[in-house]
């Protein structure tokens, strides 16, 4: 399973200085700033996005870059722990983010044969009718893969690693830190909040224990309202397109079914909901999440859908909000 550590997993706090600052060491030391690059992935954002990952307050694809999604995390963050609530990283805010792990926030992994013998797919069609025919919707490049298991953008695993070549058996390349997801909290209710794009969990006793940015719905095919529930939870689905759905570019008048795989339309994970053909997924695009529309579903990163998909229970009740997100 592609979840799993691999054997050759180690951790190194400090490693070679990479030209450009971004590396190991600036990332693994760096300290609270308020003038974060906009412009290309910062050390303290990188470190501050592995750190809210790890804590389950999820800023979606880490790309070093203090983006929308990240911003929200950060906000999430902060209503869990009782601080100010705001989108931008405070000192209050990195003082807890750093209590929450002492783990250093880069390490070393060192590629192995599970992760270049494939089989990649040449090309990932656009189209969900070109999709059919292809026999699993694998990754394209061990360089795709690696960053996805790693929660990362694949230009900040490059930024981190220049000259490195992922397709390399034995190669040591940097990391985000975040395979350690030991804490699994009881979910007691999930909220979906259209208009934010984002996620929330809670435990038995309404703490909000996780948060996820998400794509949720379209005009074409909207959200449902009210509450459901969870009547299931499978890794590695199969897509079953119904014709009745009539999505916008596609054809095809007959019902038919795309084999599983990370780039499969609904990713690594299903969580079937109480209303025919909803659910919460997975994607292949980690990095267009909540900046693109959904087939009506709730569509989080690959490894934020596994995360959740494997803890929650079916009759889990899932709240759909329309307005902003209210205090809990």
């Amino acid at each position: 399973m592609r979840y799993l550590l691999a054997s050759a997993f180690s951790i190194c706090i400090i490693l070679p200085v990479i030209a450009g600052g971004l590396d190991a060491q600036s990332v693994n030391s760096a300290e609270f700033t308020s003038k974060v690059n906009k412009d290309k992935a910062d050390p303290t954002v990188v470190k501050a996005t592995i750190l809210l990952d790890r804590a389950k307050f999820s800023p979606g694809e880490i790309d070093g870059k203090l983006g929308d999604n990240a911003k929200k995390a950060l906000n999430a963050f902060a209503q869990a722990n009782g601080l100010p609530t705001g989108q931008s990283l405070t000192p209050e805010l990195w003082t807890k983010l750093v209590a929450t792990s002492e783990d250093p926030v880069i390490t070393q992994y060192k590629i192995t044969e599970s992760d270049t013998k494939g089989p990649f797919l040449k090309r990932l069609p656009t189209k969900l009718e070109d999709m059919k025919n292809i026999k699993a919707l694998n990754y394209t490049s061990p360089r795709e893969a690696i960053a996805e298991r790693f929660h990362m953008s694949e230009s900040l695993l490059v930024s981190l690693n220049p000259g490195k070549h992922f397709d390399k058996v034995g190669e040591t390349i940097s990391v985000a830190n975040v395979l350690d997801r030991v804490s699994k909290p009881n979910i007691g209710r999930i909220e979906v909040y259209k208009s934010l794009q984002s996620v929330k969990a809670f435990d038995d006793q309404g703490v909000l224990v996780a948060f996820f940015p998400a794509s949720i719905g379209s005009d074409e095919k909207p959200t449902p309202a009210g509450t459901l529930k969870i009547t299931s939870t499978d890794a590695n689905p199969t897509y079953r397109y119904n014709p009745n759905y009539k999505f916008k570019g596609v054809k095809s008048k007959e019902p038919f079914t795309i084999e599983p795989g990370p780039n499969n339309p609904v990713g690594t994970h299903w969580i079937g909901l109480s209303a025919e053909g909803f659910g919460i997924h997975g994607t292949p695009n980690p990095s267009k999440i909540s900046k693109s529309e959904s087939h009506g579903c709730v569509r989080l990163t690959n490894w934020d859908a596994a995360w959740l998909g494997k803890i929650v229970k079916k009759g889990t009740p899932v709240e759909f909000i329309d307005g902003d997100a209210r205090k809990s």
